[in-house]
């Protein structure tokens, strides 16, 4: 029970469930592989690994992190008698199971040049600004996970070693010290190793089955009154005015972990939310202002996928046509179509443009209180006249990070 509230109050497992994003399901697959390998070598349920070869084929066609986790936690198993476990075939079936759900996925990045390490490599480089010491890293992982819950996932590492009854489980200790290492050398952002601590805390849990029951509820309820204090901060509970004088009164604003999170004015994942709609009912207002005939041969383009989204996902009531960016996925997709004499440009660069067309109107730019600073002040303007087709310039407008 310790574990699974812990779990649940982690202001930084909250946050990560709190919205849809490629790490929202990481707890629940990290947590579920080394579960079922637990039970494996603990139980002798051999056919558990080859479940984890499904969970972990069908985990990293969302993300390629639970790699990670498998791979500390092989290493863990190889340093341990639970070694054994390399000469039962099902784990090797569970390898291939996995290697198979995966391929789909890395026949594609080989086919198109492999974007996921021309995204991530210049990402690493940038964040070494912000991973800072490892002491830094570690108490930025412990205020994440609840400060109060700390002595709980390090007792987690440190109990398989001086706990008898957790002597099965010592490979879990060191994949999760592993793959801290990896993290904190790699530059990974800090959110990467959370999906690790819910093993932590269950084994935490049973070590601390020897405290007093009062010492344990004592604990219980101190964690859990950092959990509310923390909650407003990483789920949306409270109105955005609210919550930036909460955090300025609580002194709780986390400070930024990536280098896109400088200057938010809630906390980054929340400023994130912010600016869609308004951008987008400022792009149909423009949109709505062409003639028909100029609606019919209008492309609307914009600086990055997070534009390009929401005039895709609000811009459908409104009549408005697919969004084209160079950004990331959205270059794969490219121009989808030809010939378009008229652009509505968001967030483009008005001196870059001016070349490429006949006339440039600026008529708007983006602007919400509570979005990221750099989305807003940014021009919307009508590109008349594009001098060259977008398929030609095409590979021009390609931008990933």
């Amino acid at each position: 029970m310790f574990a699974s509230v812990a779990a649940a109050i982690a202001p930084g497992l909250a946050g990560l469930a709190s919205h849809l994003t490629t790490s929202t399901f990481e707890p629940i697959a990290w947590t579920g592989a080394a579960f079922l390998l637990a039970r494996a070598i603990i139980e002798d349920r051999r056919r558990d690994l080859i479940w984890i070869g499904v969970l972990a084929g069908l985990a990293m066609e969302a993300k390629w992190g639970i790699a990670v986790w498998l791979v500390a936690l092989g290493l863990g198993v190889a340093a341990t008698p639970a070694r054994r476990i390399l000469l039962w075939w099902q784990l090797w079936v569970g390898v291939a199971i996995s290697a198979a759900l995966f391929a789909p996925n890395l026949i594609w990045q080989w086919w198109h040049g492999w974007p996921f390490f021309e995204v991530i490599l210049p990402h690493l480089d940038r964040q070494k600004d912000f991973t800072g010491p490892f002491w830094q890293f570690e108490l930025r992982q412990a205020a994440a996970m609840n400060l109060a819950l700390a002595p709980l996932w390090l007792a987690g590492v440190v109990a398989p070693f001086v706990d008898r009854r957790l002597a099965d489980v010592r490979w879990l200790s060191l994949g999760f010290v592993l793959a801290t290492a990896f993290y904190f050398l790699e530059r990974g952002t800090n959110y990467y190793l959370f999906p690790a601590y819910p093993a932590m805390f269950a084994a935490g849990a049973v070590w601390s089955e020897r405290l007093g029951v009062w010492i344990t509820r004592g604990w219980m309820v101190a964690a859990l009154a950092l959990g509310v204090l923390m909650a407003p901060v990483v789920l949306p509970i409270l109105e955005p005015s609210v919550l930036q004088r909460y955090m300025e009164v609580t002194r709780l604003r986390p400070a930024p972990i990536e280098a896109a999170g400088v200057g938010a004015p809630l906390t980054q994942s929340l400023s994130d939310e912010f600016g869609w709609r308004e951008l987008e009912g400022k792009v149909a207002a423009v949109f709505r202002s062409l003639s028909p005939d100029e609606q019919k041969h209008a492309a609307i383009l914009t600086a990055h996928y997070g534009q390009a989204a929401a005039i895709d996902v609000y811009g459908r009531a409104d009549g408005l046509p697919p969004a084209l960016s160079g950004h990331n996925q959205y270059w794969l997709w490219g121009p989808r179509g030809s010939g378009y004499p008229l652009v509505i440009h968001v967030g483009g660069d008005v001196e870059r443009w001016r070349r490429a067309c006949n006339s440039i109107d600026v008529v708007d730019r983006t602007d919400s209180p509570f979005a990221m600073p750099y989305e807003n002040g940014r021009p919307i303007f009508i590109c008349r006249g594009l001098r060259v087709p977008l398929e030609q310039i095409w590979d021009r407008l390609k931008r990933y990070r």
